[in-house]
């Protein structure tokens, strides 16, 4: 594997006094997927079931199930199965990587459209630099001078999602 390091070139933020969460741009079976949060804290990867009806994917590729995961502070979001994806990270034609995401379906509210936790940072071999708001991993590019890849959060984008965030009523608010 490549080093990977950070160097004050990967520095591409507009506010420099930040604390805003990676938020970037994937490609999930030919759709450009905007709003995806990489959340290092998760176990799973979510595809969440308003994009996933967007998306317009038979609902024969997915395998149903319904089981409630539960959140950091406890709340519970209903499941309606998971889904296998290809799930292509980088900007452009260039050096890129593609790898198969398996995507838990989740009905809840969510300002994000995607949320990808540790399996497929770990599957992806990703380190995320929060300072610098950018993602490094090895890319499936043969050059030499491409080996590895960097995407950088959408500060803006992440902003409006984390503005949104804050309208959105719990569950047991919204019910009662």
């Amino acid at each position: 594997m490549s080093p990977i390091l950070f160097t004050d070139d990967d520095f591409k933020i507009i506010d420099t006094r930040h604390d805003d969460p990676m938020v970037v741009t994937i490609e999930v079976t030919n759709f450009v997927i905007m709003k995806t949060l990489i959340d290092q804290g998760s176990f799973v990867d979510i595809l969440y079931w308003k994009t996933f009806k967007k998306m317009g994917l038979p609902l024969d590729t997915m395998v149903y199930f319904n089981e409630q995961i539960v959140g950091f502070s406890g709340e519970r979001g209903d499941t309606r199965g998971y889904i296998d994806l290809d799930t292509k990270f980088g900007e452009g034609n260039e050096c890129c990587k593609t790898i198969r995401v398996r995507y838990l379906l989740v009905d809840a509210k969510s300002s994000y459209n995607i949320l990808l936790g540790r399996p497929s940072l770990n599957k992806l071999g990703a380190i995320v630099s929060t300072p610098h708001l950018a993602m490094k991993f090895p890319s499936d590019c043969k050059s030499r001078s491409k080996n590895v890849v960097t995407l950088h959060s959408d500060q803006k984008t992440a902003k409006e999602c984390y503005a949104a965030s804050l309208r959105i009523l719990p569950r047991h608010q919204a019910e009662g």
